[in-house]
């Protein structure tokens, strides 16, 4: 989870300094003023969700009318929220606020963004735009790119001793995880459509079935190595490490 959620920060990076249009310093300044009233916030022990969502409006606002990509306003508002309680054993307000946007999250905001940008008309997609460059690059970078370097990655973190293999797990379940995580739908939709928008590149449809068929095989694929990756005894131990 850990890893997805980097990889789509990492994305929303890539969105503010690749595809911002004309900045706007006094749009920025405000912003950074937000910023630091959030971080303001933070410091003072403040746990009402409601002064950092009012603080975080503002923000999104001065960002959008900045040039950069107002996604990045979303990512500081929540690193300025509160992940501890004021209290011991009061529930953070990070985990609060998680637990009450996620029902919103994954069945309307997800379904509403996949709905919008994933639409693919096969009647105007022609072969030799499906095997171009940019598709088939788009494709085997989710696909084999993001398989090879999480998986390289990792193996190097543990074979240099930085990290070590979950109790229970082997090499192949491993690679199964690096496997998943070609799945690469919203994020990719995402930049693929703030890259080649209709009317532009003429990649418009094509890069959107490129990353939807990768994903679709990143996602079976993974799922068979992590379904019989590990023998009976491994998955007993594995359930069992999981339960304490």
């Amino acid at each position: 989870m850990t890893l997805a959620v980097l990889d789509d920060l990492a994305a929303i990076v890539l969105i503010a300094v690749f595809y911002t249009t004309q900045l706007s310093l006094i749009s920025l300044s405000l912003a950074g003023i937000a910023i630091a009233a959030l971080v303001v916030l933070n410091r003072l022990g403040v746990t009402r969700i409601a002064a950092f969502i009012l603080v975080g409006i503002a923000l999104w606002v001065f960002v959008l009318k900045s040039g950069v990509h107002a996604t990045l306003a979303g990512v500081a508002l929540a690193m300025a929220i509160p992940a501890r309680g004021k209290e011991p054993g009061d529930e953070p307000p990070l985990r609060h606020l998680v637990h009450a946007l996620h029902p919103w999250v994954a069945f309307a905001v997800l379904p509403a963004f996949a709905f919008f940008n994933a639409g693919i008309d096969f009647g105007e997609l022609r072969w030799d735009r499906l095997i171009g460059s940019v598709p088939l690059g788009i494709a085997c970078g989710l696909f084999f790119g993001k398989q090879i370097g999480v998986f390289a990655f990792s193996w190097l973190t543990i074979k240099l001793g930085f990290a070590k293999l979950p109790a229970g797990s082997n090499w192949l379940q491993l690679y199964g995880i690096a496997v998943l995580c070609g799945i690469g739908f919203t994020m990719s939709l995402f930049i693929g459509s703030l890259a080649f928008a209709e009317g532009g590149a003429g990649y418009a449809r094509a890069d959107r079935f490129a990353i939807v068929a990768s994903s679709l095989i990143a996602g079976i694929l993974g799922y068979v190595l992590l379904r019989f990756g590990g023998s009976p005894a491994e998955s007993g131990s594995i359930t069992k490490n999981s339960t304490h």
